[in-house]
């Protein structure tokens, strides 16, 4: 939620800024003249209400002299009525106000590329493991044997997208053997990885309440894309960040314990309602998978610092898994509704010879935690509004399928990466096994 009382003071400004997330100028002016409706009639409110206590006054003073009260009682009926018709015009108003303040999305830091969509991102870094070179080689030099993940997957049989399709419909699967097991070490493998980092490691609730969903903003805008729980106020989450940023929801954290961070491996839930045709086959776009989350509280002076630093932690597993990548800073209009400034680490898939995004980390600054009522004292003493940040440290399904399309061999066996093996009681490859 944006703060009103800068909406109100930068004007010119907040217009100019909201235009470069796609808002029309109108509904900015439209909340304003709404707000100062609304105010005017908090004084009106006011004002009547210092009316009536001179009436009341009045009324007893005269029943103490014994005389008639009767025109002074007719006037406070009458302050009565007209202040039950503003409480109520100022209560819609009140509505109105949070309705449209709910749809307009963060305003973008000032470093932040201005562009209408994808096209205006802004590429940071890139990233080879200096053994990539001979692996690329060999797939730019053989094409032919060179399989898309899904193919990979299914030809091992550790990924059953077809039985997962029949038993819950598209964008379904099961994961088999040692595609089981492969899942299971990349999880592990993230969340001992962001341990040693200092993220306190949770296990969250897997619904939640609306008022939650509100919080990191994914209500009201986005609730068509959301999986509800039938006849309940809740809904399957769509990423952790949801139970993790606010389980400090109406609490005031102590100074000296910021930052604190949180990490949690969850399974999330999209209907990827506006996502039709795009990555339809295999691992990237699925109605359920898993995620391992990294979500920051900081003081606001710290957050920028710490959006550099929750990006290295999502750069550091690919890094150690050997997957090449790179990083981009997302324009104003590819970035997601609650973000001030967001970077994408996306994973090289050899087979489309294209980026895949497998991690979005961005600085909400106070944007959630306004909605969720999350302070702390500053140093002058003063309630203040803590800054969020949220990261994927990775979308788990899809750096199984990047393992399998850049470690995958002529022979259709799959090499484990070495820091995965542990996990895998030592197994080094994968290879194609009978199941039924």
């Amino acid at each position: 939620m944006l703060d009103i009382k800068y909406l109100r003071k930068n004007v010119a400004e907040a217009t100019r800024r909201l235009h470069d997330r796609g808002i029309e100028s109108e509904k900015l002016t439209t909340l304003l003249s709404l707000d100062k409706a609304r105010r005017e009639a908090i004084q009106q409110v006011e004002s009547l209400k210092a009316q009536r206590n001179e009436v009341s006054d009045k009324i007893a003073y005269a029943k103490r002299n014994k005389t008639d009260a009767s025109e002074a009682i007719l006037a406070m009926q009458e302050v009565g009525s007209k202040i039950k018709a503003l409480d109520a015009r100022q209560a819609s108003l009140d509505m109105e106000v949070k309705n449209l303040a709910a749809h307009l999305p963060n305003i973008a830091a000032s470093d932040v590329p201005v562009g209408p969509d994808e096209a205006a991102n802004v590429e940071q870094r890139v990233w080879e493991p200096k053994t990539y070179g001979q692996r690329l080689k060999a797939h730019q030099d053989a094409p032919e044997w060179l399989k898309a993940h899904y193919e990979v997957g299914e030809t091992l049989g550790i990924l059953d997208f077809e039985r997962g399709a029949k038993v819950s419909g598209a964008r379904f699967l099961y994961y088999v053997g040692d595609g089981a097991r492969l899942e299971r070490a990349v999880y592990n493998f993230m969340l001992d990885e962001h341990r040693q980092e200092g993220y306190t490691e949770m296990i969250t609730p897997i619904v939640v309440n609306d008022t939650a969903m509100f919080g990191t903003g994914q209500y009201p805008k986005f609730q068509d894309d959301a999986y509800r729980v039938e006849g309940l106020e809740q809904t399957y989450i769509p990423t952790a960040e949801v139970p993790l940023t606010n389980y400090y929801s109406g609490e005031t954290l102590p100074a000296e314990d910021l930052p604190i961070k949180f990490t949690a491996l969850s399974p999330s839930f999209r209907k990827e309602a506006g996502a039709a045709g795009k990555d339809t086959r295999g691992l990237i776009r699925l109605h359920q998978f898993n995620k391992v989350e990294m979500v920051k509280f900081t003081k606001p002076e710290e957050s920028y610092e710490e959006l550099e630093s929750m990006t290295a932690n999502a750069e550091n597993i690919l890094q150690k898994l050997g997957l090449p990548y790179h990083v981009i800073m997302l324009s104003t209009g590819d970035m997601g509704f609650s973000a001030a400034k967001t970077y994408d680490v996306e994973v090289w898939m050899p087979q489309q010879q294209v980026y895949r995004e497998i991690s979005s980390v961005s600085n909400t600054e106070d944007f959630q935690a306004r909605r969720m009522h999350i302070t702390y004292r500053n140093e002058a003493g003063e309630l203040a509004l803590v800054h969020t940040l949220n990261g994927s440290g990775l979308a788990v399904g899809r750096t199984v399928a990047a393992i399998l399309e850049n470690y995958q061999n002529p022979d259709g066996s799959v090499t484990v990466p070495e820091v995965l093996r542990p996990y895998l009681g030592g197994q080094d490859k994968l290879m194609a096994t009978p199941h039924h």
